[in-house]
């Protein structure tokens, strides 16, 4: 079995994708990871090889600049990626600040996922996905994807526009200020305890159910919202969608029209900040040199366990590729019948449940008017995967029927547009 790990994300990933290849999953494999630093190459090497042995199970471990090496055979493809994320985002957003009384700007369209600042990280990603895609065709066509790259619901389009099968995962909704666990906590509630169903599209998910043992949480947990105990957004969205926002409200925000008590973040986080990066070298570097046995070692790996994201992209991988049992919250993949009310060809979120390998759908139905919004935003993010493919007739149609635009000057919208594709030209080679 191998898998090729591709992004520039990728290390900041590896110790908890490894943990699971190897010790939750008992898988022995090849591993490649794409990195250009000779450097880094080596740190990621020395770490991986030492966890290898620690895990008693054949396999390889391989950092390579070479992309073709990487990619050659693969079962699996794991994307982590982005193109310049942060100084790109500065730059639209200077763009989107206005200069002059009759160019006021839009600086709330400053977003990283959705509106005018998401359709432009879209189309920069699109860049990167589609050479990707390029390239796994001539050496793994087979492959399975999965990504992780933002915006997830469009990458996850482009994959599948390109014949590949691919599952994403975005933040999850299962943590944080809307989060599950402080949804349950608020009524007293061990999430952990609670089946709850979570379901919609990626960064705009809903809690439809939840229940702890014979109890039904949902009215008590509608009238906290109701009441505005998890902020005026959700409270909002209450009334409009007829079910409770789930995860980080930020992340839905980005993709409905500018409201008054939503400001988008002037600095929003893009990876690893330098000191992280440091701080895990420097534990990847201990754990190379000493060994994963050693008590040294073994203290420096549970720190770098104890900074991983709680997705668990390598778990999904292992069940997808091996065809085993998994019960998996927000999973991004293609509709199919999991929510029947949206297009089958949706870009959707919710749980996936795997018996053999098998997805299992579960027909969840969505409220009435949560329907018509996650149809409205799933079509933006397939034009805005098409018009990063180069498509000029989806990328004005996905300006024209964004929500995130209502109330605008589409016209406007779409000149400004063009202007941010021409100040990004040195990259948006298909546009």
């Amino acid at each position: 079995m191998k898998f090729a790990l591709i992004g520039q994300d990728i290390p900041a990933l590896l110790p908890g994708l490894l943990a699971d290849l190897l010790f939750a999953g008992r898988q022995g494999a090849e591993v490649y990871v794409e990195e250009k630093n000779a450097a880094m190459q080596d740190v990621l090497e020395r770490y991986a090889r030492a966890i290898f042995i620690k895990s008693g199970l054949p396999g390889e471990f391989h950092a390579t600049g070479n992309r073709a090496e990487a990619l050659r055979d693969a079962d699996c493809v794991m994307y982590a990626g982005d193109v310049m994320a942060a100084s790109r985002f500065r730059q639209d957003r200077e763009a989107l600040s206005g200069t002059t009384e009759d160019d006021p700007g839009l600086t709330e369209q400053a977003r990283v996922n959705g509106g005018i600042g998401g359709l432009m990280h879209t189309l920069r990603q699109g860049e990167s996905v589609l050479d990707l895609c390029e390239d796994m065709r001539e050496h793994c066509p087979g492959a399975l994807v999965i990504n992780l790259g933002q915006p997830v619901a469009r990458t996850t389009a482009m994959f599948e526009g390109e014949g590949f099968r691919c599952y994403g995962l975005g933040r999850t909704p299962l943590r944080g200020a809307n989060g599950l666990d402080s949804l349950c906590k608020k009524i007293g509630k061990k999430f952990t305890e609670v089946q709850a169903v979570m379901a919609g599209l990626p960064g705009f998910a809903f809690l439809l159910s939840a229940r702890c043992g014979g109890e039904n949480l949902l009215p008590a947990l509608t009238d906290l919202t109701a009441q505005g105990e998890f902020g005026r957004l959700a409270q909002r969205w209450l009334d409009w969608y007829e079910a409770i926002p789930v995860g980080d409200v930020t992340d839905h925000a980005e993709l409905l029209p500018a409201e008054e008590d939503y400001i988008p973040e002037e600095e929003p986080v893009f990876g690893e900040s330098i000191e992280a990066r440091k701080e895990r070298i420097l534990h990847m570097n201990a754990v190379g040199d000493k060994g994963a046995s050693s008590q040294e070692g073994m203290i420096a790996q549970l720190v770098l366990l104890s900074k991983a994201p709680p997705i668990r992209p390598m778990r999904l991988a292992l069940a997808l590729v091996r065809g085993d049992d998994l019960d998996m919250e927000a999973v991004t993949r293609v509709n199919g019948g999991e929510l029947p009310q949206l297009a089958k060809h949706a870009i959707i979120e919710s749980r996936l449940t795997l018996e053999n390998g098998q997805i299992r759908p579960h027909g969840w139905q969505l409220p009435a008017p949560l329907v018509e919004i996650c149809g409205e935003i799933d079509e933006t993010n397939r034009l805005a995967a098409r018009a990063a493919a180069g498509d000029r007739t989806a990328l004005r149609e996905c300006i024209e029927i964004d929500p995130a635009l209502a109330g605008l000057d589409r016209l406007y919208c779409q000149e400004l547009v063009d202007r941010m594709i021409a100040m990004h030209d040195d990259i948006l080679e298909r546009l």
